[in-house]
């Protein structure tokens, strides 16, 4: 295919910009759930007695070798971790990429999944190093997903049938921590179509995968028992109640959760006056799931490629597990966050590939709605994200001030009082304990030369 290396080109692109904007918007330090990590893991981060713990896979455990490579090696930068962020977001991309090069999807709608994809709706997983891994998970679930198309259309590549046994422990286990849970029953969903649709002795291959998926998921499940909650949420009834008296509050806490993904959550606070627009663009994106959905089925897009239609109840899922796990802080705004566009773009990528391949297709010709709705489609996402990214990179500067702000409180915490500390880093600011957490935490990384405090903190800066 002519062009083909541009399939990995623009994943590289991607990723260049958004390692520019990470250097443009942050630079090193320690602030909220660093706060928690560092008082928990350092100095010692080669101390086994922190590494095997009941609920090690809880705590994602790919996070130790990422904290043991920046110690060593980079004193506890915090860039380090963004920039494996970034790195682990391209390897998504480079996974799309080999599933449209593969699927001969035009560079054009390759193009169009890239924009949204590196959008900078994710601006607050992007700054966030600590976040890193969940990136990485997201890799990992896409490369899955891309295994599982390929044995499926028989376009299987050696030894794929022995990727499809390992990768959910590998990913389940080491890498995705509690981003497991949609992943988890998406393939399980997946591999029970399967092993319905195929009728020969391939079908039972496909439940063999789904078992394999059961047991990585019920290992996590058991490790994760014995973690401890700590959540400082409002709430103070059971669901069912909250349920019963506030009925809208969860109707519009998950149609909004929607409209994020076309305008990232802190500009449409910004510009939206009343609850209108958000559930205007939370129901058309909501149509045009079902519509990606009715499309997979009407024209049997899932007997050749069904990696779209697993995107697509993903995302789907993502959102139904965040009303479940945060309707407890009483907000119905708090499914917009920065946060979960990592999660809930998964359905996007799915909608916009079931556009492209169905336009590749003679009998979406006799349906003259389909082309507008892909353009609609199209429109809709581009303008949304494109706006979002475009005041993302405006507000980089000041983004960047806010960071240099709390190096510079860190480095001389010494003379500051809790209360100072508290404000400044962001840190379960609602807790007594707070600043003297974030005193802990600094004093830590001084006294080992780590973060802002290392030698060359301030000629880097």
């Amino acid at each position: 295919m002519k062009g083909k290396y541009l399939y990995g080109l623009l994943p590289l692109l991607g990723i260049v910009f958004c390692l520019w904007y990470i250097f443009t918007a942050t630079c090193d330090g320690i602030y909220s759930d660093y706060i928690r990590l560092v008082n928990s893991y350092l100095p010692d981060v080669w101390n086994p007695t922190k590494f095997f713990v009941p609920d090690i896979l809880t705590r994602i455990p790919v996070n130790y070798l990422g904290r043991i490579l920046n110690i060593t090696f980079f004193g506890f930068n915090i860039m380090f971790d963004r920039v494996l962020g970034v790195l682990a977001l391209g390897l998504s991309g480079l996974a799309l990429g080999c599933y449209c090069l593969r699927r001969r999807v035009s560079l054009v709608w390759f193009g169009i999944l890239t924009a949204v994809l590196f959008s900078l709706n994710k601006w607050e997983m992007l700054t966030n190093g600590s976040g890193w891994a969940h990136f990485l998970s997201f890799a990992c679930f896409y490369y899955h997903y891309e295994v599982m198309d390929r044995v499926w259309s028989g376009q299987e590549k050696r030894h794929d049938k022995a990727k499809l046994i390992l990768l959910p422990f590998f990913t389940t286990l080491l890498v995705a921590g509690p981003y497991c849970a949609i992943y988890s029953v998406t393939l399980l969903f997946a591999c029970g179509l399967m092993f319905l649709l195929k009728k020969d002795a391939s079908g039972r291959q496909w439940a063999g995968y789904g078992l394999c998926t059961l047991t990585s998921l019920l290992l996590y499940l058991w490790s994760n028992s014995y973690g401890v909650e700590d959540h400082a949420a409002p709430a103070t009834v059971p669901l069912l109640v909250q349920l019963r008296d506030t009925p809208g509050f969860f109707v519009r806490f998950f149609i909004k959760s929607f409209s994020s993904m076309v305008i990232g959550g802190e500009q449409a606070e910004k510009i939206f006056r009343t609850n209108v627009p958000y559930m205007v663009l939370g129901f058309l994106v909501i149509l045009l799931y079902l519509l990606a959905l009715w499309i997979n089925l009407r024209y049997r897009l899932y007997e050749k490629t069904v990696l779209p239609v697993i995107l697509i109840v993903s995302g789907g899922l993502n959102h139904v597990l965040i009303l479940l796990s945060r309707w407890i802080f009483l907000q119905e705004n708090y499914g917009l966050s920065s946060r979960y566009a990592l999660q809930f773009q998964s359905g996007i990528l799915g909608i916009l590939l079931t556009f492209a391949l169905i336009s590749k297709q003679k009998e979406r010709k006799r349906n003259a709605f389909l082309p507008v709705a892909a353009c609609m489609a199209c429109v809709l996402f581009l303008a949304g994200n494109g706006y979002t990214t475009y005041t993302e990179i405006k507000k980089a500067p000041n983004r960047r001030d806010s960071f240099e702000r709390m190096a510079d409180l860190a480095l001389s915490f010494e003379t500051a009082t809790d209360d100072e500390l508290r404000a400044g880093f962001e840190y379960r600011p609602s807790r007594p304990d707070s600043g003297e957490k974030v005193r802990s935490a600094l004093t830590i990384l001084k006294e080992n030369g780590y973060s802002v405090f290392r030698n060359d903190f301030k000629q880097e800066d």
